[in-house]
């Protein structure tokens, strides 16, 4: 009986012996793409280097680098004395591969505006800077703390077996299913455990949504101004971004459709929008998900900030009011709890749900199963509620002692009013004064604020300060807004102070 051809003798590789990718990488991509178009399927048995280099005419050195990286990525598993193998646990392709003897247009032609160095678009040392007014800042209290160390020793001594192995690259279904009746409880979103997926925090979700995002129409609407995170994102993965203007009833769609009718995606913050604090109205709510439903477009919501509303309930989500399933609803716990936790969630759609689960496991395979657990008996115990009540109250207290401040130390230079929602506020400058010179002039003083006009894209921007108020004790807060009084104060000798109207 004649043997089966080997897996060498099938398949075909295209080697550039001129090219500048060395044999290795070019070795590497060509199983990659082979393996995650499921050409190879999971479980197969690869021929061996030396195999591999002779059948290539290429050195054997190429072929146990290629093989490593992908040891080293997942993709495949060795067996002692009998190989090496196609990962058997691999999930079903993101997308259809692309023709085989055709070659890929280059990236570079799909862009609408030249893609900048990825070390360019974020200062991530503003980012770790914990002097007020900085954004995204957290407290816990000591009985917040005290649970947390109980429940994080009751984890470690009890170190189940799951916390050993590999785990679902959704999270674990304890931690989901808490998510899941959080969700529907505060924020009337409609879902099951099953599409619940933890990831480290919004921006991992936004950066996997971006990855599946449908190639046919990488156009996509942001929010002006908006998120610059979500927006820098979007430009390193190519995506053709359409700033979409804000007014005091959230995004315009009208605006969005005249600009981007046949764009596949929108991605905003409906309940409490970054920076301006507006909501999105119900109107505006019904025109997006009237659109998004007739173009098939994704609506990706960004609850960021959703547990702290001073003024009664929170807001329901516009996932809630979505018929159609079109709305992918993302989350975090940092901002509920603390930002080095890393645990965040999204709601997918169930026909994005696979994709988006083979993404977060090429990437990133797991969240940490002890985190998850500990967070799952957390919010199973009925101690984040608790912690979010009592965290509501702090922050209220915080932002109302900041607006207070303000009014009193700045108020011919500010506007600002105490916002309903949130951890921010905007102080909107007065006079002409510049936030950008404030912003400067601040950090002489040991004072963070945001310029809220370097957020504007194409809309006419508003000079205005974005202050965090969540995160900075209550009794640093006046003593820092006098070290901000003086800043504001240097600027203001540069202002000519309008002069007032004659009567008439």
């Amino acid at each position: 009986m004649k043997s089966r051809p080997s897996w060498a003798e099938l398949y075909a590789f295209e080697i550039n012996r001129e090219g500048e990718a060395p044999l290795f990488r070019q070795l590497y991509l060509q199983l990659r793409v082979a393996i995650l178009s499921r050409r190879l399927r999971p479980g197969t048995k690869l021929p061996s280097t030396r195999q591999l280099a002779s059948r290539l005419g290429v050195s054997r050195s190429a072929a146990v680098a290629a093989y490593e990286q992908l040891l080293a990525e997942g993709y495949t598993s060795g067996r002692h004395g009998s190989g090496t193998y196609i990962s058997p646990d691999l999930p079903e392709p993101i997308a259809a591969p692309p023709p085989r003897h055709k070659k890929p247009a280059p990236r570079a032609a799909a862009k609408a505006e030249p893609m900048q160095p990825v070390g360019d678009f974020v200062d991530v040392t503003v980012q770790s800077d914990d002097r007020p007014f900085n954004l995204g800042r957290t407290l816990i209290d000591e009985r917040t703390l005290e649970l947390w160390r109980k429940l994080s020793a009751r984890t470690f001594r009890s170190l189940a077996p799951s916390h050993f192995g590999y785990s679902d690259p959704r999270g674990t279904s304890e931690l989901r299913k808490a998510i899941c009746d959080y969700l529907q409880a505060a924020r009337a979103v409609k879902c099951d455990p099953e599409q619940i997926v933890v990831t480290a925090g919004t921006q991992q979700a936004i950066d996997i949504i971006i990855r599946i995002l449908p190639n046919r129409n990488r156009e996509v609407w942001v929010e002006d101004p908006g998120y610059p995170l979500t927006r820098q994102a979007l430009l390193a993965a190519g995506a053709t971004v359409r700033p979409i203007p804000v007014d005091e009833q959230g995004i315009d769609v009208v605006a969005g459709i005249r600009s981007a009718p046949n764009a596949c995606a929108v991605f905003v913050t409906p309940s409490h929008q970054f920076p301006m604090g507006v909501v999105l109205s119900m109107a505006r709510r019904l025109e997006l998900l009237a659109w998004a439903r007739k173009k098939d477009a994704w609506i990706v919501e960004d609850d960021y900030a959703s547990e702290f509303r001073y003024g009664g309930r929170p807001l329901a989500s516009l996932q809630g009011l979505d018929e159609g399933e079109r709305v992918i609803y993302i989350g975090t716990l940092n901002k509920a709890l603390f930002p080095g936790l890393r645990i965040g969630y999204a709601v997918i759609p169930h026909a994005l749900l696979k994709s988006f689960v083979a993404a977060r496991y090429l990437m990133d395979r797991q969240p940490s199963t002890l985190s998850q657990a500990v967070v799952a008996a957390f919010m199973e115990e009925g101690h984040f509620a608790a912690h979010i009540r009592r965290m509501r109250l702090l922050y209220r207290d915080q932002r109302d002692e900041l607006v207070a401040a303000l009014k009193t130390r700045l108020g011919d230079d500010l506007t600002v009013d105490a916002p309903d929602q949130g951890m921010h506020l905007v102080a909107f400058a007065r006079r002409g004064l510049s936030d950008l010179a404030i912003e400067r002039a601040g950090r002489e003083h040991g004072v963070i604020v945001r310029p809220m006009s370097r957020l504007y894209l194409e809309a006419k921007s508003r000079s205005a300060l974005v202050l965090g108020f969540s995160g900075h004790p209550r009794r640093t807060i006046v003593p820092a807004v006098d070290r901000l009084a003086r800043a504001v104060e240097m600027q203001s000798k540069f202002v000519p102070r309008a002069k007032a109207s004659p009567k008439r």
